[in-house]
Order: C-alpha cells, then structure tokens, then sequence
C-alpha cells in the first residue's frame, strides 16, 4: 500500500519525485480495460494505525530460476556456438486495498459542515488520525457522497430534507484520499437536474471519479474501471432507497441515477464490469433507515448481484451498521451505515478488502476497522474492549460470519 498525492501543479511534480506515489489509474469509461493493462506498480510498505492488524498475501518471491540483476549475459551454448538471448520472468503477483465509508454530509446548513467550519484543523478535527491515514493509504478509497455540490436549483417540492454543499467543498474528499464515490443515492438529486450536472462537473474537475449516476443512463450504468497493480478493478452502483420515487433514473437525454427497483439493468451493468476486469464490486444503496434488520429484497438481490458476477456487494443507506453475510463463498456487506452524517451517536466502520494472489490463485480477505460517530466526529474505535463490543454486535446481526479481534471477517457454518 502506498500513500498517494491529491496536490498539482509543482507540488505534484515534486511529491511524485521524493515518494513515486499514485496507486490506481482512472481509465477512461469509453475504451475496454483491457486494452489499457499498464505492468505492476512497485509497492512502499506503511504502518496500520495503531490497533488494527493488516492481513495480505506473502509477498511474492523471485520467479524459479531468475537470478538477481537478470540483465546478464549468458555464455555462449557449446552445442550452438551462439548467445541465446535471456527471457525475464514477469511478477505476476499483487497485493492491493480498496477501502469502503458509508454515509458523508457536507450540506452547509447541516450539523456536521456548521462543527467542521468551527474547528481549527476542518475535516482532521472531525475524522480521528488513524482513519484518516488508513483512507489515505488505501489504494482505492471509495465512499457514499449522499448530497449535491452546486449553488443553483432548488429544492424538491415535497422532501423533508435536501442536502446541497458549495463546490469548493470537494476539497474535503481530497484531504481525506478518496478516490472515487457513488452518486446513486436518494439525496443527489435534491436540487434538481441543474445541481446534479453541477456535481458531475465538480467532481470531473477535482479529478474524483464517480459511478451510478451521469449525464444519461448509458453513463449512469457504466462501470467505473480503475488499474490497481495491473489488475483491473469495475465499480458499479445503483438505489432503491425511496418509498416515493423522487429521485429519477437517468434517460437517453436527461440525467439521473441508475435505479434497481427492478434489477435487470443493474445486472446489466454488473455483467458488463466482470466481463471486462479482475474484479467487480458492485455498491448499492438500500435498506430501512435506522434498522439492524434485513429487508428480504436486500438478501434477494444480493445474491442476484454476486450471481451476476460482482465479487462483493457493499451497502448503504440505513444510516446504521447492517450486517453481512457470505453467500457462495463471497461477501455482502449490507450496510456501512453513517461515516460522518450527523450528530447521531453510532457504531460505524472503514471496511478494508484485501485483494492479493499471483497466477496460481487469489485471495480476498475482508477486514472491519470499527469506529464510532458522535457529535458531528467519528473516532477510531482505539481499545480493545469498545472493538469487541463493535464486532460482537456486528455478528449478532449478520446471517453467518465471524470476526476476530484482529477485525478479520470470516465465514461461519451458522
């Protein structure tokens, strides 16, 4: 893992010079990914915050038979009289993070942007250091952005709450390492079609990919494709979080969200991700407000995404932690629940996937950093008791999974 620079200009060159950042590549929507499969990037190793243990895959070795400093020449063959020419090996091995929030706020009326403006360090007086870093450090951090950035529209006639923040407010992303959010969400839309193409335009210009909405429904169901140590990473999103269906899915010429009321075009999308890169996750915005309890359609269509192809479904939406479940061998995370939202005092959590393996096989290992949000913070969950607690809870609610101390989720026979 490595950590990576949001900074441009002269700082970007000089970062790039003293540290050789930058872990993931955005690829461009329109061409396959894999006609864009750059070699492995080299790996800098960094320390987990305090009280989280790290899991990965040994690291691999030399490749049987090559030499250190392989650029030799070999002595000409007797039988050939002739210098055959060396063929390197190629590492084929990765070990790479993609780290999952839920829930964020930065309306300009709502509690957590009106603490975060009184505190003299912003956004690093309301997200504790160590998840911070870990954010950082991931090579793929991605997170519910559930509000609009414009200063145009207006409110949807009819809903209790909308939530709009000034442009400028993207620089919070950048500060805490995100590298890309799903818009597929009830509160994108709050401001209309007007404030939700100002959102695509803010993000598109602070270079923060984004996925589950867009311009038209072909662009709210593409995939978003991300190279990650030559292996190619499909995010995908849609909602089915409104009793009253305000906010619309996407058109051939209107913009909007990609919905999953009716999976079929969400399965699309799922399909079309796997097809086309090593792995798929696909996120989905779901579920009952402020309840630990599963919704039936919420285990239905999990399973129909994993089917489809995703290697992981992640969820949002409850506001509170949900539970999660393996069903044929691969995770569903059912809700991450408020990250940093309000001022409500709640269990919340970074969820780690740790991805590695070579061309004998691959291993994906699920790891939980639990945290706690309360009055407008979110803070690690630093002792070993309160992360007990958070874990015990989380597997009374979960269908059939187990957590160690270490936050390392595994399957049970439950």
């Amino acid at each position: 893992m490595r950590y990576r620079e949001k900074m441009r200009g002269i700082l970007v060159i000089l970062c790039l010079t003293l540290t050789g950042c930058g872990s993931w590549q955005y690829l461009d929507r329109s061409v396959l990914p894999q006609c864009l499969r750059p070699s492995a990037y080299g790996i800098t190793e960094t320390a987990p915050a305090p009280g989280v243990v790290s899991e990965s895959a040994e690291e691999p070795g030399m490749v049987s038979g090559q030499q250190p400093g392989s650029d030799f020449e070999q002595e000409p063959s007797p039988s050939s009289g002739r210098q055959e020419p060396v063929t390197e090996a190629s590492d084929t091995g990765y070990d790479f993070t993609l780290c999952f929030a839920g829930d964020i706020n930065l309306d300009e009326n709502w509690d957590t942007t009106l603490f975060m403006d009184q505190q003299p360090g912003g956004i690093y007086d309301c997200i504790s250091p160590e998840l911070v870093e870990l954010m950082r450090e991931a090579d793929v951090m991605c997170l519910n952005n559930e509000f609009t950035y414009s200063t145009g529209g207006a409110p949807l006639e009819g809903k209790a709450y909308t939530f709009r923040a000034a442009p400028e407010r993207v620089e919070v992303l950048e500060q805490l390492g995100v590298d890309a959010v799903t818009l597929a969400n009830n509160h994108i839309y709050d401001y209309g079609a007007e404030a939700l193409l100002d959102t695509f335009t803010v993000l598109e210009e602070a270079k923060i990919p984004y996925f589950g909405a867009g311009r038209t429904l072909e662009e709210a169901m593409s995939p978003l494709y991300l190279e990650v140590e030559g292996k190619t990473v499909a995010l995908v999103a849609a909602s089915r979080a409104e009793k009253y269906k305000m906010t619309p899915q996407a058109t051939e010429t209107e913009p909007g969200i990609l919905r999953c009321y009716d999976t079929e075009l969400f399965l699309q999308a799922i399909r079309e991700g796997s097809e086309n890169a090593d792995f798929c996750i696909a996120f989905v915005h779901w579920g009952t407000e402020y309840s630990f309890e599963l919704e039936q359609v919420q285990k239905d269509t999990g399973r129909e995404y994993l089917d489809a192809g995703a290697d992981v479904v992640i969820g949002a939406h409850s506001h509170c932690l949900q539970g999660m479940e393996y069903y044929d061998g691969k995770p569903i995370v059912y809700s991450l629940g408020n990250y940093w939202f309000n001022s409500k005092t709640l269990d919340t959590m970074l969820v780690q996937l740790h991805f590695s393996g070579d061309d004998t096989g691959s291993k994906l290992t699920v790891q939980v950093v639990p945290a706690v949000q309360a009055g407008c913070r979110t803070v690690y969950a630093s002792q070993p008791e309160e992360q007990r607690r958070i874990y015990d809870f989380l597997e009374s609610i979960s269908v059939n999974v187990e957590i160690s101390d270490e936050g390392i989720v595994t399957e049970t026979d439950r």
